[in-house]
């Protein structure tokens, strides 16, 4: 059907309205920022690809931005913004870029465009151009001055093809997307990377073998090392898997830290991400081992301080052991499993292991610093806390030189052991801090250093360039390492020596006790002994008893006990058994009286000693304290038996007659009177205990 005239017209109309519109565009302000600060700062669009926006022409322009970094030509950036954001004068007249300034660049760029891959539009073709100078080429307008330093700008990391990775891999390095950092280090000259290495790998031996005799030297008697001490074992074997990883990472060299190029021409790159099993599983352990042996310490800190402060038995802290050992094991398992998650396996192209937060600021803050941090704080705080309660004990004990003697050496010991491992572990600590606040710093080096070779946009720096010193690495990696030989200190002393001799001897002593527990053993005890008789001292006597306890220590010797009547004097010995019972509190204060008194009766009990001494031998008070004890050879006390031996100067009191009795008790009316024990009551024979 054909179309009407008036309809034809009309439609007529339209199209060379918008023909007219097109080519009498107006001009419009720059807004595509990399061509900002310009000769000119106006723009008209459509351009010579047909982009009828700004948005566009920026979007289309990416892929030539590497080249408008490079002094390749002195004219890429110039004829870039010329040709994708052209100028426009005055009259509204385009101003394309020139034939002869087309052909400079692309001789100067062709292989920074080949590297690059980039494919140069038909468009840009330079026979297409107007020869400079002619008359169809416009000379641009006069703009306002642009300061130098506006012309230049930091376009960022523009991933170079040598260093990027096959998609999928998850890979990112400087903000760059499926990109990689090479194999060789980005710091350091291949001769000082092969010294760190070497320096590497001797501390690692060093480590593995003084945490094997820590191990060793536990095996050899479990017994030895109980609670609260048990922790330090577990610590050593962490960093013995510690080193033994590093070490391993020195015989494989870089094997396991890089992989070779994605791309034909792409070089070795380091490993990012767990598509490496080799680098995934030295990481796994590198790092787990790492944060158990955290763990730990602040655990043995745990078990330290509940024995010093609370005066939690071994038995009571071994109860816990399940415990301690969910969470020095959990806490570092979740951890590991959470980086695998979340791709944040690196390899270490100095080291040769994998670990996390060498590229990666983040996972350096969260998953490194603030680890250390968290056991650093907490382990010191108790730490003090429980030097601070052994010295509360060693002031209590002040009357017993040999287990003050003992303790002051064993916080001695404690302290020497913290510092061993506390020191290293800030330092460490220290030269993490300061490599991430310095790391941004040395990778804008790298790239200022490296943008020619790579081809890539140089930073635009007006500080000083800053590059890392070897030394922090070594320091790092020797810190690392040398906590875990602060475990040896602790089992370095005269009975482990005695206890590899007896191993090479094939003999095993029986059932050893450690000098820290025994220590703490002690000391509690003579603590709570100590209370005890505070408690007794303030008790008072009940008026209406009428038994007498006669408790003594035992001297090695049979004597008779031999209780008195207060109305009877001078009975005969042995003819009665002392079995009368009393309270605990009456035994102590017996006991306590009794010093007083047996100093004034000694003489004249030692005249007729000899003739009332009893032939049937000693009597035993049965004693109702469940903690008497009794002293061994060694120093150590031990449940005893509840029999007690009586001393002489009591047997003489009691033998003196009732002028004795008398004297006694009007110094002390408190004292209640023993009662009189039945008739055929037998002598008590000899008690051993």
């Amino acid at each position: 059907m054909p179309m009407p005239g008036p309809l034809l017209a009309c439609v007529c109309l339209v199209w060379v309205g918008s023909c007219r519109a097109h080519s009498l565009f107006t001009c419009e302000p720059i807004r595509v920022h990399r061509c900002l600060g310009l000769t000119y700062n106006m723009t008209y669009f459509p351009n010579m690809m047909e982009h009828y926006d700004q948005d566009i022409a920026e979007a289309a322009m990416t892929p030539f931005m590497p080249l408008a970094g490079l002094p390749c030509s002195p004219d890429v950036h110039h004829f870039l913004c010329q040709a994708f954001v052209p100028a426009c004068s005055e009259d509204n007249k385009v101003i394309r870029p020139c034939r002869e300034r087309c052909e400079s660049v692309v001789s100067d760029c062709e292989e920074d465009v080949r590297v690059f891959g980039i494919t140069w539009p038909p468009e840009l073709q330079c026979d297409r151009l107007e020869p400079c100078g002619s008359a169809g080429v416009p000379t641009l307008p006069a703009t306002t001055a642009i300061s130098s330093s506006s012309a230049k700008r930091d376009l960022g990391f523009w991933c170079p093809l040598q260093l990027k990775t096959k998609p999928g891999h998850g890979s990112s390095f400087l903000g760059a997307q499926g990109c990689a950092p090479p194999c060789a280090n980005m710091y350091f000259k291949p001769h000082d990377v092969e010294f760190a290495k070497n320096f590497i790998g001797v501390c690692s031996v060093i480590c593995l073998g003084a945490t094997l005799f820590t191990f060793l030297t536990f095996l050899i008697d479990v017994k030895r090392f109980r609670y609260p001490e048990r922790p330090i074992i577990f610590y050593a074997v962490c960093y013995s898997f510690v080193s033994l990883i590093y070490f391993v990472g020195f015989l494989l060299g870089n094997n396991a830290a890089c992989a070779g190029g994605d791309l034909p021409a792409g070089v070795d790159t380091v490993v990012l991400g767990s598509q490496s099993k080799g680098c995934t599983l030295l990481f796994m352990l590198l790092y787990f081992f790492t944060i158990a042996g955290i763990v730990w310490w602040v655990i043995l800190t745990i078990t330290w301080f509940l024995a010093a402060g609370p005066k939690w038995s071994c038995e009571a802290i071994e109860k816990k052991a399940v415990w301690f050992h969910s969470v020095a094991w959990g806490i570092p398992g979740a951890l590991t499993v959470m980086l695998l998650a979340l791709n944040k396996v690196e390899g270490d192209n100095i080291s040769g292991v994998c670990f996390v937060g060498l590229y990666d600021l983040d996972a350096l803050r969260y998953f490194v610093l603030a680890p250390l941090c968290v056991g650093v704080v907490v382990g010191l705080f108790l730490i003090l806390a429980g030097i601070v309660s052994l010295n509360h004990v060693r002031q209590v004990i002040q009357h017993d030189e040999r287990n003050q003697e003992k303790l002051k050496k064993f916080m001695i010991r404690i302290g020497v052991f913290s510092c061993l491992y506390l020191v290293p572990l800030v330092t460490l600590l220290a030269c993490y801090t300061y490599e991430q606040s310095h790391r941004s710093s040395w990778e804008n080096t790298w790239i200022h250093d490296r943008c020619q070779e790579y081809s890539i946009p140089c930073p635009y720096k007006t500080q000083e360039h800053e590059r890392p010193d070897l030394s922090l690495f070594l320091v790092k990696y020797l810190m690392t390492l040398v906590v875990g030989i602060s475990a040896s200190f602790w089992v370095s002393s005269k009975k482990t020596c005695s206890e590899w001799a007896y191993f090479f001897n094939r003999t095993r002593k029986r059932d050893p006790i450690t000098e820290s527990r025994r220590v703490l053993q002690e000391s509690c005890e003579f603590f709570l002994k100590h209370n005890s008789r505070v408690q007794h001292k303030k008790q008072q006597y009940k008026p209406s008893s009428h038994k007498l306890k006669v408790v003594s220590k035992s001297m090695g010797t049979s004597t008779g006990a031999v209780p008195t009547n207060a109305s009877s004097a001078g009975a005969a010995p042995g003819n009665h058994d002392p079995r009368g019972r009393g309270s605990p509190s009456e035994a102590s204060a017996r006991e306590h009286l009794d010093r007083g008194t047996s100093s004034r009766s000694s003489k004249r009990g030692e005249r007729d000693g000899g003739e009332r001494r009893s032939k049937g031998g000693s009597s035993c008070k049965i004693s109702s304290r469940s903690e008497s004890v009794h002293r061994v050879p060694d120093g150590r006390e031990s449940p005893m038996c509840p029999f007690r031996m009586t001393p002489r100067s009591e047997l003489s009191e009691a033998r003196h007659g009732p002028g004795a009795q008398q004297h006694s008790a009007a110094q002390d009316p408190a004292r209640p009177r023993a009662h009189p024990p039945p008739e055929d009551s037998k002598d008590a024979k000899d008690g051993t205990c």
